[in-house]
């Protein structure tokens, strides 16, 4: 078991005007999408935050380490793909505690708070009607 321990943290809001509303919206975790290194594939994490914009407005993607990478290619190919623009973008510093050696371990952190573009359910819908074409055709 690790415990996590915020220790430095650093903030860029991108094109937001109500800051505070972001941040109480941020703290409800149900929109929340933690994303791992080796658990999925990459896709595995653009669909499923696909289906999470398709219930909340906004969806926040989380990782911690070597998953950062991961976390910032999921949201960049859904800002170019025209479903999610960037409203908050988080990092910080945490301290997780190494049961194998007893000591304390720092990782990094990155929390990015994407919100649904104006056209997202009609991309999203027209991308659904391309597919089962598609499949039909198969």
């Amino acid at each position: 078991m690790a415990t996590a321990t915020a220790t430095a943290t650093a903030t860029a809001v991108v094109n937001e005007p109500a800051a505070a509303e972001v941040v109480a919206v941020g703290r409800s975790k149900r929109n929340r999408i933690q994303v791992s290194t080796n658990k999925k594939p990459l896709f595995f994490y653009v669909n499923l935050a696909k289906r999470y914009m398709q219930q909340h407005n906004e969806i926040e993607l989380s990782a911690l380490g070597m998953a950062i990478g991961t976390v910032v290619t999921v949201a960049e190919i859904l800002k170019n793909n025209g479903l999610a623009t960037e409203k908050k973008i988080q990092t910080s510093t945490v301290g997780t505690k190494d049961e194998a050696k007893g000591r304390l371990v720092r990782k990094a952190k990155i929390e990015i708070l994407l919100g649904k573009t104006e056209n997202f359910n009609h991309l999203v819908s027209t991308n659904k009607v391309v597919q089962e074409a598609t499949e039909a055709e198969e």
